[in-house]
């Protein structure tokens, strides 16, 4: 490869790879490099979100949701089952099936867009002369190789966060990837960390039949969330779903035995317990992917914490080296990666035809959150307790799901939708919600939010009935205690 590519972008997650893409349909010559190796050693594009996040996690929660529902709600639809099992290695199966469709239709999408597709780790090299660009040498276990390109987008994600006291080994001390490929249920789980993957993957195997406690170092459950939302998906969580949350822990020690792991840890008064489990899932967050990426011979600024440090537009302190997705800062979501990848995108393209810095960029304040428990947990913009600490005012409209017709139809009427709207201007500051299908309900929110929308102005759009969106409506309509329905 002695040709210089306009772009080279290292790493094929959810930012890399749709930056690429992009880069591709504007015209850019681009290549993408990558080092993802499936279970068979093979390349297999997608990096953590398609192969060990995002996309199997929703195949396994969807999997257990229907088996949880034949086994506890089918029976008041007047629908009868004798002897219900589960066949896990089945469902697993069934999760590969579609990790692997998604992994290998992005190659497919690589080759319609002509993007180069090289797999190996690409390391940054200090740049020399101007007209040469950047070198990036790619290392496999064969051979090493140089691709040289005009710019270049870090898109290397992040791993999973390590924990000195619970070393993984993939055995009966699992991450994520490892929590998602079991071949059986096991009796008793125990998760460290109450975040979005320790609750996911925690209800997961609840359904399935584990009995599955989660021990939290955070006084608060799900401080990121709305209190109210936050106290509610408590509530649902433990009683319903029945999974044993404990917050205000602090791991002491782990033992993983041949057959078992034995956890010492201090509870929120600072007493000593002891747990004994089948499988620990240790989920207390992640970190920036920067090992190996050769940022300090190539002069590239990292933060404190590790981050790549980006400017509004994802520039990194390198000319014409750009960031993006979970290796710079903002929210560690999927979505956040992919739209910061075609900001990138398109600002490469345009800046070859002189644009200036009015190229729009992403506002992290409309990122919407979601998390696939059940019921669901969904929001974006400010929460309560944010608005009261920043001395904002505001007003609320809410809305119960037990007063929503589909929602009542269709058996699942936890929760509630909160629109929080400027006590003068009345424009929405935050929406949030708990309850059923909310990861599909948030998208007329961001939409409201990014175009400067009022709760008036939801409140007098016609929404479908019976729709669980009408829960929306209905919550806008409360901002100016005009609810219907209640």
């Amino acid at each position: 490869m002695d040709n210089i590519f306009d772009v080279a972008v290292i790493g094929a997650g959810p930012g890399g790879y749709v930056a690429a893409i992009r880069c591709a349909q504007l015209g850019l010559n681009t290549i993408c490099i990558d080092d993802w190796k499936n279970e068979q050693g093979r390349s297999s594009l997608g990096g953590t979100c398609l192969n060990v996040g995002c996309i199997p996690s929703k195949a396994l929660l969807e999997s257990s949701e229907n088996f949880a529902r034949a086994g506890h709600k089918f029976a008041e639809h007047g629908i009868k089952l004798d002897g219900l099992s589960i066949d896990v290695p089945a469902m697993i199966a069934r999760k590969d099936k579609i990790v692997k469709a998604f992994t290998g239709g992005i190659g497919m999408l690589f080759k319609k867009n002509k993007v180069t597709a090289l797999h190996g780790c690409g390391v940054l090299q200090k740049r020399g002369n101007d007209d040469d660009g950047w070198e990036i040498r790619v290392k496999t276990d064969e051979k090493e190789q140089s691709v040289r390109a005009r710019h270049v987008i870090i898109a290397t994600g992040s791993v999973p966060r390590s924990l000195t006291v619970a070393p993984v080994d993939e055995v009966n001390v699992l991450d994520n990837a490892g929590a998602l490929a079991l071949q059986q249920t096991p009796g008793k789980l125990a998760i460290i960390g109450a975040g979005v993957i320790g609750l996911e993957l925690g209800s997961v195997w609840r359904r399935l039949g584990a009995e599955v406690t989660i021990l939290e170092a955070q006084t608060d459950f799900l401080p990121a969330a709305d209190e109210q939302v936050a106290k509610e998906a408590y509530k649902a969580l433990t009683r319903e779903t029945g999974l044993v949350i404990h917050t205000g822990v602090e791991i002491k020690s782990t033992h993983a035995g041949k057959d078992n792991v034995k956890i010492e840890y201090a509870d929120r008064d600072k007493n000593v317990q002891s747990l004994k489990v089948d499988k620990l899932i240790v989920a207390v967050g992640r970190v920036p992917n920067t090992v190996g990426l050769g940022a300090e011979e190539a002069g590239l600024q990292l933060d404190e914490r590790g981050y790549i440090g980006v400017d509004k537009f994802c520039r990194t302190s390198l000319q014409d080296v750009y960031a993006i997705g979970d290796v710079v800062r903002g929210p560690m979501l999927a979505h956040k990666a992919s739209e910061e990848g075609v900001a990138v995108a398109e600002r490469i393209a345009s800046n070859q035809q002189g644009a200036s810095d009015s190229t729009a960029h992403i506002d992290l304040g409309m990122m919407p959150w979601v998390i696939y428990t059940a019921p669901e947990i969904a929001w974006v913009g400010k929460t309560e307790q944010a608005l009261k600490a920043e001395g904002v005012a505001y007003k609320t409209g809410q809305f119960p799901f037990m007063a929503n017709g589909r929602a009542r139809a269709l058996g699942e009427t936890a929760g509630f939708v909160k629109v929080l709207a400027d006590a003068e201007s009345d424009r929405i500051l935050g929406v949030h919600m708990v309850g059923p299908y909310v990861s599909e309900m948030i998208a007329e929110a961001v939409v409201a939010m990014e175009f400067s929308a009022s709760s008036e102005d939801l409140a007098r759009i016609v929404h479908a009935h019976p729709s669980l969106s009408e829960s929306l409506h209905e919550a806008a309509l409360g901002v100016a205690k005009r609810t219907i329905h209640i």
